[in-house]
C-alpha cells in the first residue's frame, strides 16, 4: 500500500490499547505493527491551516502569515496563561468562544514523572495521548484557559510542565501514587487559586501498541534524513517507533508532504 498525504497529528481512539490512524485517512497503524514503514519527504510543504504552498513552515505547521494571525497560532496555545480572551483580547474571538472562553481542566499525568499540564474538557482525554501518559488524574476546574495557565504556572514550583520524550518512549517513568501527589497541589497552590480545585478520585490509565520497548532511542526528522524506513514496533504519544531505535515524530512534520509505503 502506498499514499500520499499531508502530515498533521495521528488521530486516536482510547481503546485498549490505544489505536493510532494516520491523518486524512481511516488507515488503523496498529494493524501494521511488524510491517515495513517507509516514509519519503515530497520536497513540498503546505500551511495547516490555509493550506498554501511554502518555502518554510513555523510553529505547529504554519506558513507566516498564518503563524502571525492564526488563533491556533496565537502564544496562548502554548503558554495558556498568556491569554486575554477573557478580557476580550483575541486574534479571532468567535475561535476564543470555543477553544478559550470554555471550562479547561489543569491535571496531573505520569510520561517520565508527574507533570502538571491544561487541556480544554473537549480535548480529554485526547490531550493525555498525545503526551504518552500512561496516568492522569483531573486536579482543576476553571472556566477559561487564562485561569487554568494560571494554576499551571502557580504549581511549577512544585512539578514539571515539560516531558523527557526519551523516558517516555523507553517507558522509563517514575512510579507515583497520583493521589498522594494531589496533596502537595493542595499544600503549595495559591490560596486565591484554590476555590477551582476538584476532587475528582478518577484516574485514567493508558497503554500504548508496543511490541517490544526499545532499551534506548533517537529521534530523525525529514530535515535529516528525506526518507524513513523500518519496521514498526510501536506507537505511543505522537511518535513512531521502528525496530532500529528512531522515533519519528509525525506532529512536529505537520504541514509535510509525503509519500508513505506500508508493506502488506
Amino acid at each position: 500500500m502506498k499514499i500520499e498525504l499531508n502530515l498533521s497529528k495521528l488521530k486516536t481512539k482510547n481503546t485498549e490499547p490505544v489505536q493510532y490512524y494516520l491523518p486524512e485517512t481511516d488507515i488503523l497503524l496498529n494493524d501494521y505493527l511488524g510491517k515495513k514503514i517507509t516514509i519519503k519527504f515530497l520536497n513540498e510543504l503546505n500551511c495547516a491551516k490555509c493550506g498554501r504552498k511554502t518555502n518554510k513552515l513555523y510553529g505547529e505547521g504554519f506558513c507566516y502569515h498564518c503563524f502571525l494571525t492564526a488563533p491556533e497560532a496565537d502564544s496562548c496555545v502554548v503558554k495558556p496563561e498568556l491569554c486575554q480572551a477573557h478580557i476580550g483580547i483575541s486574534r479571532d474571538m468567535e475561535w476564543s468562544k470555543t477553544h478559550c472562553l470554555v471550562d479547561h481542566y489543569v491535571y496531573l499525568a505520569i510520561t517520565d514523572k508527574v507533570k502538571v499540564g491544561v487541556t480544554r474538557y473537549s480535548q480529554i482525554p485526547t490531550r493525555w495521548i498525545d503526551q504518552g501518559a500512561i496516568k492522569a488524574i483531573k486536579i482543576a476546574k476553571t472556566p477559561y484557559r487564562q485561569l487554568a495557565g494560571e494554576i499551571e504556572v502557580n504549581l511549577k514550583k512544585v512539578f514539571s510542565d515539560k516531558t523527557n520524550w526519551q523516558k517516555m518512549l523507553t517507558n522509563s517513568y517514575e512510579e507515583a501514587d497520583l493521589y498522594e501527589e494531589r496533596k502537595k497541589v493542595v499544600m503549595n497552590l495559591a490560596p486565591y487559586l484554590k476555590k477551582y480545585l476538584i476532587y475528582d478520585n478518577t484516574i485514567y490509565e493508558f497503554s500504548y501498541p508496543i511490541t517490544s520497548p526499545p532499551s534506548n532511542i533517537q529521534s530523525t526528522s525529514l530535515e535529516k534524513t528525506p526518507q524513513i524506513k523500518g519496521i514498526l514496533t510501536g506507537i505511543k504519544g505522537q511518535y513512531l517507533i521502528f525496530d532500529n531505535s528512531i522515533a519519528f515524530n509525525i506532529r512536529r512534520h505537520t504541514g509535510y508532504k509525503v509519500s508513505i509505503e506500508i508493506e502488506n
